[in-house]
């Protein structure tokens, strides 16, 4: 656990009324007697006695655990060192804005954290919608993507002063885009105050970005849609999104696909489905029948004899070509039944019928 900044202004010990030597034993006994003491439900209505039990818990909290109490201890040692604890014996020191320990600590050792210097900063990663047909989208194609968004200025290329001059590195902060306040023992970082934290400054703006080396506009950006993209499915396009800051790299573009229907086609994965509807005498006889395929020409499908509506056929590679693989088009058919018949129909129809040897595809009802 990182130490945190309470530890500096509580002295858990007095709080519990234990020794800094005391036991763990004796730290845990003292707990159960206080918290009994100033438990809400002792007390009910008590605000006094409500935030004692809060008080009472967070010291035992981090004493009562051993691994927290060697560090609470250290932080306690080093304390001292660096004017004393808020409220204890050193007094006037404050840490309401340093933050947790870690940063004090890594600014002691050289490695604290340069909150809002002027280090390079990855610019934001956006997102934009691509709509594409049902072919393009199983076949694959170039093309482009139009969105409005911050980009790099086309004034100032980014560097944020007009053309004919340059930034400079800022005189107080040496460029650095921080400012450090030594106290004793510890050294604390903050955003420069005369450059913002960029860490240099510009005497002349860019008219166009006002200094920002950034300026929203409509981009086009190309792209290469792989074969076989999915509805939904989004494509990363790496630096082609937002601006970095202070020579940061930019964020990514992602493009979220968006493919639509196809009059005859569906698709399932890599494999293209198709219905295709065929007569009672070919589902009954057997027939060789011609089906089309997505961007070429039609293949032969062979219909056995007695096949149910609904049956699906295989075609072997002409589905969905894509890096992975290619799919298959799965044919399933459906018996049409006709809704007018000829005169010539109905004889046949009913003489089918009288030739039939009475049997019935509902005989397994039982009804």
């Amino acid at each position: 656990m990182a130490p945190q900044r309470e530890w500096f202004e509580k002295d858990y010990y007095r709080i519990l009324g234990v020794s800094e030597t005391a036991s763990a034993k004796e730290i845990k006994s003292a707990y159960r007697k206080l918290s009994r003491q100033y438990h809400p439900d002792a007390n009910p209505g008590d605000a006094t006695a409500e935030e004692r039990f809060k008080e009472v818990s967070a010291a035992y909290d981090v004493i009562g655990d051993p691994e927290k109490r060697k560090e609470y201890d250290e932080v306690r040692r080093l304390g001292p060192m660096a004017g004393g604890f808020g409220g204890g014996p050193g007094g006037g020191f404050s840490f309401t804005d340093a933050g947790d320990l870690g940063d004090l600590l890594g600014n002691l050792f050289g490695r604290g954290r340069r909150s809002g210097g002027a280090g390079p900063h990855r610019g934001q990663d956006l997102e934009a919608e691509l709509h594409l047909s049902f072919e393009d989208a199983a076949a694959g194609v170039t093309t482009s993507v139009h969105l409005t968004s911050d980009a790099t200025c086309s004034t100032c290329h980014g560097s944020g002063a007009r053309p004919g001059t340059a930034p400079h590195a800022c005189s107080r902060c040496g460029g650095r885009g921080v400012v450090s306040d030594s106290q004793g023992l510890f050294s604390f970082s903050s955003p420069c105050p005369a450059c913002a934290g960029r860490g240099v400054v510009i005497d002349d703006p860019c008219p166009t970005c006002r200094g920002t080396g950034t300026e929203r506009r409509p981009r086009e950006v190309k792209m290469r849609v792989p074969p076989g993209v999915s509805d939904g499915q989004r494509i990363r396009l790496k630096g082609r999104g937002g601006p970095g800051r202070n020579g940061g790299p930019p964020g990514d573009l992602f493009v979220v696909v968006r493919v639509a229907g196809h009059p005859l086609f569906g698709r399932r994965g890599r494999d293209l489905t198709l219905t295709v509807p065929i007569t009672f005498p070919e589902a009954a006889l057997g027939a060789d029948i011609a089906v089309p395929t997505l961007g070429g020409g039609p293949v032969t499908v062979r219909i056995p004899a007695g096949t149910r509506s609904g049956r699906t056929f295989r075609v072997k590679g002409k589905g969905v070509a894509t890096p992975k693989g290619t799919g298959d088009l799965l044919v399933t058919v459906e018996v049409a039944v006709p809704t007018k018949l000829s005169s010539a129909e109905r004889k046949a129809l009913e003489a089918y019928q009288a030739a039939s040897d009475g049997s019935s595809p509902r005989e397994h009802l039982g009804v």
